[in-house]
């Protein structure tokens, strides 16, 4: 019935593609199995033919984790299908297992492709996707804010996103107020806080929110990061035309469009000049925190109050 390879290590994507493999065949009978758990025979006897010969469904579950013997039951299988069987395997990605993903991917199956979301902006534009799925818009800072209370894990950033869409008065867009409130109070401040802040030329509240990062045991070089980051995506947005649209743009900037439009509204009053002069200062703080200074907390402060007064306004 078919044969379909899911490569990538993403979890979360996998599982939504496994579901919709099986949804494809209504009424099937489904078998999973996880190859870092199986036993030898597990493969043969769930591929074996069935006495009653109904649609089936097998997956199996990170194919890199099988050692030699049990790969060679799917290779046997893959000699001479069975045609009342849909076969779903799921490879994780790198060098275990390549040899058996070689011969799956001579048989030319359907690949989809689960890639690790692991960027920053990668983040957000799947958190993004989850609105849209749900029918519901969010604004810019509430996305990031729910980014900043959940981290990486994509499972939760998920769940909550849905819950979100489900509990906000419908027609609202989702802001960071409704974030707050569904979290009470988990939305901490964070590196990106403090670099937006910073980069926007709030010297006050950069101060504020630098203070507050510490005291939440944000760690230094953290901030450092994020403000590192959030000054590349100014210089690269910088470059491009202003008359072609961030949509447009997203692809060949490496950006989801929020972002390009949210560092066009910070360039607003940064110079090629002041931008530069800004990167040798948090030049200077990244080696201060890691040793260079004797007042490494100091030297960060006077970084953000400097870079942040030189932003004209």
């Amino acid at each position: 019935m078919g044969l379909t390879l899911i490569q990538g290590g993403e979890s979360i994507l996998a599982d939504r593609a496994i579901s919709a493999a099986i949804a494809k065949i209504p009424g099937a009978t489904v078998t999973q199995l996880d190859c870092s758990e199986i036993e030898l025979g597990a493969i043969t006897d769930a591929l074996a033919p069935s006495l009653f010969g109904e649609d089936r469904v097998i997956v199996l579950r990170e194919i890199q984790e099988l050692a030699a013997d049990l790969q060679d039951e799917i290779s046997e299988y893959l000699s001479n299908p069975d045609e009342t069987v849909a076969l779903v395997l799921w490879h994780k990605g790198g060098v275990k297992g390549k040899a058996l993903l070689d011969k799956v991917k001579k048989l030319k199956p359907e690949i989809i492709a689960v890639d690790a979301i692991k960027k920053d902006g990668e983040k957000a534009q799947f958190v993004h996707d989850e609105f849209t799925r749900a029918g519901r818009k969010i604004s810019v800072d509430a996305l990031q804010a729910l980014v900043d209370a959940l981290g990486s894990d994509l499972r939760e950033l998920s769940g909550a996103a849905s819950q979100l869409a489900a509990d906000v008065a419908a027609g609202k867009t989702i802001d960071v107020a409704d974030i707050e409130k569904f979290h009470q109070g988990r939305v901490e401040t964070t590196g990106y806080d403090v670099a937006d802040a910073t980069l926007d030329g709030k010297t006050d509240l950069a101060l504020i929110t630098l203070r507050q990062a510490l005291e939440t045991g944000v760690d230094p070089v953290l901030i450092i990061s994020a403000l590192a980051s959030s000054m590349r995506t100014l210089a690269k947005v910088s470059g491009a035309s202003r008359g072609v649209k961030a949509f447009d743009l997203a692809s060949s900037l490496g950006l989801p469009p929020w972002q390009i439009d949210k560092a066009r509204r910070q360039l607003q009053g940064w110079t090629p000049t002041t931008l530069s002069a800004a990167v040798v200062k948090l030049a200077q703080a990244d080696a201060d925190i890691k040793g260079a200074s004797a007042e490494p907390l100091y030297a960060l402060e006077r970084c953000i109050l400097d870079i942040a007064l030189a932003k004209s306004r």
